[in-house]
């Protein structure tokens, strides 16, 4: 890989290891490096750090599928078997997991090198006098820092924190335990804050950060920050923030009195073209084939996840559970003993929302009721089932499907906040206010699309039932059942977009769920049998171990690691 100048990504965190061993695709050379004069352009700053937005890989995926739904009950790792990509197993099974996998450290270093690219950003602009948007760019700049702090917050939960203030030669005296829990959340929330009070409401370049896009973060940060772990050595949850979930009241609301609303049908958030930042979207990470390098700009995080009658390799796959979380009752809500089948049941009644997350054999593949997909199209169909992930997924008819041998990639965007996902989280937070009454309208506003969202899926309809809430009717809706409801309900909405095992950890029910799921699983598939999630360890990725070592032992490791 060519060395990294002009401080772009000189970081302390930095690998001789991990940079002598990056994939193919990461040690291509660059075509062109930016010049001294070039480092001070702020544009070009700030382009060079939304670009580290997509600077990842199929093992190094920023759209965290391994960490995000492979390590909770929505999916199996998938591909030949346990040992492709083995690492991604063994968080499956949360067993086995080890300080020194390369996936975990080369993940640590790709976010540091984007939070560094922020830094310079913010650090090069700070410096400079007499341009016209100076805090506005500083904004985004700030936006991105606290996206790329965020993901590494939710897998390592103690990281160290370095800002632009930090000196290059102080690096390391900085501990990943400088910082408490709650005081790493607030230098999250702290950026986000800056972002919605110095950006525009909205931006003329597509794709760029906006004060909606900002207030949307700043609530999901105070959410998680209001579910405190305020004991350094466990991970449970030992209270919840009145004041935080008031703030995530105050942000939700902004979003939630912009333009921005719930598309018409679900299926529109998940198609490419002119469905692409459509009024869902708050914010996402753009996709292109046509930048003049070799294959584009294109998704590799969700490579693997292409099934293979249309491509490779079959990974992700949607599990048996996540699939009977769809079943619903006669009055169209939720089954509570709903994990009771080992296939699909035609002659049941789903969630219509199942026919746009989960390929089911027999019926159209992404829509197309010319491609039919097969049984026959799943690698390993007695470890990992028949189900293939449909919403990172594009019609391999589409110019946005780029095969790249042995790979298929797209350039459909990622979403990663849309408006259903803020609705449920002020939904949320007035459940947790005492306030559940009002969480009501907000549900159902979500269920009710739902509802009407077959634009694309007639061929399903006979399959389909579902009811908003109704109380008396199908649900007496009081706080303990406002709470289940609304949990299963971001379950069903945001399945295989990557955030069920943070939601299990917020919530501090990741030991509990995982090991019934388990438990269930262990008679479905035999490489379950060493199953176990182990609380107060497994709810956090272990420190890499090599970061440990460059740190001088300086970082503690994570609780049972």
């Amino acid at each position: 890989m060519k060395k990294i100048t002009n401080k772009l990504a000189i970081i302390m965190m930095l690998s001789t290891g991990l940079l002598s061993g990056c994939t193919k695709f990461l040690e291509q050379t660059p075509n062109a490096v930016l010049s001294s004069d070039q480092v001070k352009e702020p544009e070009r700053l700030l382009t060079a750090t939304y670009a580290a937005l997509g600077n990842d890989h199929y093992d190094v995926p920023f759209s965290l599928w391994p960490y995000g739904t492979v390590r909770s009950d929505d999916a199996y790792k998938g591909g030949s078997g346990p040992q492709d990509i083995q690492t991604f197993h063994f968080l499956e099974v949360s067993s086995n997991i080890t300080t020194n996998f390369a996936e975990l450290d080369k993940l640590w270093f790709q976010l540091y090198v984007a939070i560094s690219r922020a830094n310079t950003t913010i650090k090069t602009i700070q410096e400079m006098n007499g341009f016209e948007g100076k805090e506005g760019k500083l904004a985004e700049a700030r936006f991105l820092r606290g996206h790329f702090y965020f993901m590494l917050k939710t897998l390592f939960k103690y990281v160290p924190y370095i800002d632009e203030n930090v000196p290059i030669d102080n690096y390391e005296t900085v501990s990943n335990r400088a910082l408490s829990n709650d005081a790493l959340w607030q230098k999250i929330v702290d950026d986000f804050q800056y972002a919605v009070d110095h950006l525009p409401t909205a931006q003329t370049a597509i794709g760029r950060a906006n004060r909606i896009a900002a207030a949307a973060y700043l609530a999901k940060t105070y959410l998680y920050k209001a579910y405190r772990q305020d004991n350094a050595e466990r991970h449970a949850v030992t209270g919840i923030s009145s004041d935080d979930l008031n703030k995530v009241l105050e942000n939700t609301d902004i979003v939630l009195s912009s333009n921005h609303v719930l598309e018409a049908d679900f299926a529109f958030n998940f198609l490419p073209g002119k469905y692409e930042n459509g009024t869902e979207a708050i914010f996402s990470v753009q996709f292109s084939k046509d930048d003049g390098t070799k294959f584009g700009r294109v998704n590799f995080s969700d490579v693997l996840s292409v099934p293979m009658g249309v491509g490779c390799c079959d990974f992700n796959k949607p599990s048996q559970s996540l699939v009977n979380a769809f079943r619903t009752t006669g009055k169209g809500v939720p089954l509570d003993n709903y994990n009771t089948l080992n296939t699909f049941n035609a002659s049941e009644k789903y969630d219509p929302r199942l026919f746009h997350t989960v390929a089911i054999p027999g019926l159209p593949y992404k829509y197309n009721t010319k491609r039919t997909y097969q049984e026959s199209w799943n690698r390993n169909p007695a470890d990992y089932s028949v189900y293939a992930s449909l919403k990172e997924n594009v019609d391999p008819d589409c110019d946005c499907f780029v095969p790249m041998a042995p790979f298929f990639a797209n350039t459909k965007n990622r979403i990663v906040l849309r408006v259903a996902d803020v609705l449920l989280m002020r939904a949320e937070a007035l459940i947790e206010s005492h306030r559940s009454a009002e969480a009501l309208p907000l549900i159902n506003q979500v269920r009710l699309r739902a509802k009407n969202s077959a634009t694309m899926t007639g061929y399903a309809t006979d399959k389909m039932l579902i009811e908003t809430y109704k109380n008396g009717d199908n649900i007496i809706w009081n706080e303990e059942n406002a709470r289940k409801a609304l949990r299963w309900e971001r379950r069903l909405e945001l399945a295989m977009e990557n955030g069920r095992f943070f939601d299990l950890v917020r919530w501090g029910i990741a030991d509990q769920t995982m090991n019934a799921y388990y438990e269930t699983e262990k008679s479905r598939r035999s490489y379950y049998a060493v199953a176990h999630f182990t609380a107060d360890k497994n709810e956090y990725l272990p420190i890499p171990e090599a970061q440990i070592r460059l740190s001088k032992y300086l970082y503690k490791q994570n609780p049972g690691y």
